[in-house]
């Protein structure tokens, strides 16, 4: 990896503090027990908790002051004079972890405090061995290796990822009418790098239901791996300062988003 990451050893510290926190919990029924309702408005369950409260002491034992945005607990302040902000999905895919099936990971991201400019992105599964990060204007990496997005330009080949089939079942059915392949596979940041390492040609969501915790580091990835990311109408994406107002998106190659913008 060439170039100098310099939040990535807290990154990677979170992230271990996490897997140790769930590895045992994963597939069990103490991992979806329901918790309480969390900061995002949605239920809280035993191993999004566990992953949270571990990565929470990681971050205090840093010793700089920092603000947190994170799915769970929703806002923490740590110091009096933040330094920069970290958002954080502390276990994405929760029920994926909890039924055992192994695509779920940590997401941050790194801010400015007020969260106007992402300079660095972490995204990691916990189960497979794969690590990707991005640094603002250094490139995507997957386990330190540089990825780009694909290059496929026809939109009938494409395999993309669609959220949506529930929410607005219209726009849904004509994007999978429209392509080759669609995968939905549960945990949104790990599909945002799919798409950043060419493994998926888009990501699609158009429910209006993702969070600043869901998108900000994948996002990031995505267009350091040359894509594009832009809201439901073309406009660049424009994330919350919160865990509560929800944002829709479309993510590709870049090549494909005129064409998913056209059918939307």
């Amino acid at each position: 990896m060439t170039p100098d990451f310099h939040f990535l050893k807290l990154c990677r510290e979170s992230f271990k503090a996490a897997s140790d926190a769930t590895c045992d919990l994963a597939g069990t029924e103490a991992a979806g027990k329901y918790i309480c309702m969390g900061a995002d408005g949605t239920p809280t369950k035993g191993i999004d908790i566990a992953a949270e409260d571990a990565i929470v002491e990681v971050l205090k034992a840093d010793g700089r002051s920092m603000r947190i945005i994170s799915e769970e607990l929703g806002e923490l302040l740590i110091g009096k004079s933040p330094e920069f902000a970290l958002v954080l999905d502390p276990l994405d895919g929760t029920y994926n972890a909890s039924a055992g099936i192994p695509f779920y990971n940590v997401s941050i991201a790194v801010a400015t405090p007020d969260l106007s400019d992402i300079s660095f992105g972490y995204v990691r599964n916990l189960v497979i061995d794969e690590e990707y990060c991005a640094e603002a204007g250094k490139g995507a990496y997957l386990n330190g290796k540089p990825v780009r997005v694909s290059r496929n330009t026809d939109l009938k080949k494409s395999c993309i990822s669609v959220y949506g089939y529930r929410q607005n079942t219209e726009k849904a059915l004509n994007l999978h009418k429209n392509v080759q392949r669609v995968r939905l596979l549960g945990s949104v940041a790990l599909e945002l790098c799919y798409v950043a390492s060419g493994r998926l040609d888009a990501f699609v969501d158009v429910r209006q239901a993702l969070r600043l915790t869901d998108v900000a580091a994948g996002q990031l990835i995505i267009t350091e791996a040359g894509g594009l990311v832009t809201d439901g109408h073309g406009n660049p994406l424009k994330l919350p300062d919160n865990v509560m107002n929800r944002v829709e998106m479309v993510a590709s190659n870049g090549h494909v988003q005129g064409k998913l913008l056209k059918l939307l």
